[in-house]
């Protein structure tokens, strides 16, 4: 069993990976129960699309904070990551896919006098 971590915004992905008939579990559900749409659903299985390598493997995650969508890119950097520890050759796909980038963006904080991080509080001359 490999395992690997997968972060984007808040979410963080633990990814195990081992060797099963790509049988993939987020949570103790099935992925078709826990993402939502079918685009989410492509995006867990691009490392497995990119490396040629669908269906080799049973993918088990446990993963906390954020929303679904930021949720399932933390899964794909994840499984990206650990498809990597299996075979080294993989590296080259996944990076030209842009699977091995850590997304940096996150939330902009508010700041204090206005009403969200850019946003200001509604001006009035008179």
């Amino acid at each position: 069993m490999y395992n690997a971590l997968g972060r984007r915004k808040k979410s963080i992905a633990r990814v195990y990976l081992e060797k099963g008939k790509g049988k993939i579990t987020i949570n103790k559900k099935s992925d078709e129960q826990y993402l939502n749409t079918d685009i989410l659903r492509y995006k867990v299985r691009q490392p497995f699309i990119a490396t040629d390598t669908t269906d080799q493997y049973d993918v088990n995650v446990i993963v906390t904070g954020g929303g679904i969508t930021g949720q399932a890119e933390a899964i794909r950097l994840g499984i990206a990551r650990v498809l990597i520890q299996i075979n080294e050759e993989y590296k080259p796909q996944l990076r030209a896919e842009g699977l091995l980038t850590r997304d940096p963006r996150m939330v902009e904080r508010k700041k204090f006098g206005q009403k969200k991080a850019r946003k200001r509080f509604q001006f009035s001359k008179r």
